[in-house]
């Protein structure tokens, strides 16, 4: 049996393998260290990271759709400060690159958060989350304008010299002038996509279910999108692409390669079995076998435009 090469090349460093979990679903991994062995994943994207504490929206934030999840978490998470003091040193432990995901309300707040994180060793890169639709500022604001996209990135490659990948929404007319515009800035690579906003309403009460009205909808139901939205931004950049949205098996992995993504996340199959990630890595070698391949880069050259 031939040994396939799992790594990923994203800017100036490596990642293990291309299958990471995505953030939001994975809580800082201590959630499910006694789950799986976190060594094994290519990547683990933190919950998102805020300058100051936040509480997040009010309950219910999740409810469950045909093939998917609706959810309105609203950023909930620890601040910066307590997330270097707590949670940066479990991932040190992990075995795994930690890629800490960014969020603000302003440019200011996201160049502030980066700074911090900059102070500590454990971040292995930085995914900024221009894309929630679950805020009521920052976020999906700047994810759906070029010329902030730009900006946004600019100052903050300006800032660090670790992988900057820049999180792409899929609630915008073309994703690919939004893709141009933070390769433009300076991004290492993109992760493509979060979540499409959605809306589920309580017939009883007659009012959406969410205080927000709307959420973030992902799962299967939106794995076609992702793999149509993954197509479209490999061929507009130039950098590495990040394909995610609905993968639950390693077949679904394979069709965002096959697009031409580098790597992928897996998101709401984390809630199903936390043994998804591990099981995708080892369908995706097991493909790359069948196909004669020595390197899972390759399988980005097996399908014809």
């Amino acid at each position: 049996m031939g040994v396939i090469d799992l790594q990923v090349r994203i800017g100036n460093a490596v990642l293990p393998n291309p299958v990471g979990v995505a953030s939001g679903t994975f809580g800082y991994g201590g959630e499910y260290e006694q789950l799986i062995d976190l060594a094994r994943l290519g990547a683990l994207y933190t919950k998102a990271i805020t300058l100051e504490p936040r509480g997040g929206n009010d309950i219910p934030r999740i409810v469950e759709t045909p093939a998917g999840l609706l959810n309105s978490i609203g950023l909930a998470n620890v601040g910066v400060e307590r997330f270097l003091i707590e949670k940066a040193p479990e991932g040190a432990r992990f075995g795994c690159p930690v890629v800490a995901n960014i969020a603000g309300a302003t440019e200011v707040e996201y160049c502030r958060v980066l700074e911090r994180l900059e102070s500590s060793d454990v971040p292995w890169g930085y995914e900024i989350n221009v894309s929630c639709p679950n805020v009521k500022q920052g976020g999906l604001a700047f994810g759906t304008d070029p010329q902030q996209i730009e900006r946004l990135t600019r100052e903050l490659r300006a800032r660090t010299r670790r992988p900057l990948v820049v999180k792409l929404t899929p609630n915008v007319t073309d994703i690919t002038v939004i893709a141009r515009a933070a390769e433009q800035g300076g991004a290492d690579a993109l992760s493509c996509i979060n979540t499409c906003i959605g809306m589920v309403i309580d017939t009883q009460r007659k009012r959406p279910v969410f205080s927000m009205k709307t959420g973030g909808l992902s799962g299967p139901a939106i794995r076609p999108i992702g793999v149509a939205m993954a197509y479209k931004v490999c061929r507009a950049v130039s950098i590495p692409v990040i394909g995610m949205g609905g993968i639950m098996t390693a077949d679904d992995a394979v069709q965002y390669l096959l697009a031409g993504a580098t790597a992928v996340q897996i998101g709401t199959g984390n809630f199903v079995d936390p043994r998804i990630p591990v099981a995708v890595i080892e369908g995706i070698e097991q493909y790359c076998l069948r196909e004669g391949l020595t390197s899972v880069a390759q399988v980005r050259t097996l399908m014809a435009d």
